[in-house]
């Protein structure tokens, strides 16, 4: 399932792919997997991601129960 959520945090604060990846070490190609759904992302670097975004874990990974 695709993480609009985290694309959506990302584009507010102007970031490109590749400047999220840097601010969390790791490749541009793996924030893309990430939103496209193809990566399952550790919960370090889901931390990591949260923290340079601003955001908690349930604002960007965790799904909502129905």
């Amino acid at each position: 399932m695709k993480n609009l959520r985290l694309k959506s945090a990302r584009a507010a604060l102007d970031l490109s792919q590749q400047q999220l990846a840097d601010a969390v070490n790791v490749s541009r190609q793996t924030i893309n997997a990430i939103e496209m759904g193809d990566y399952n992302p550790t919960i370090r670097l889901c931390i990591a991601i949260c923290r340079v975004l601003g955001k908690t874990l349930d604002e960007l990974f965790w799904e909502a129960e129905a």
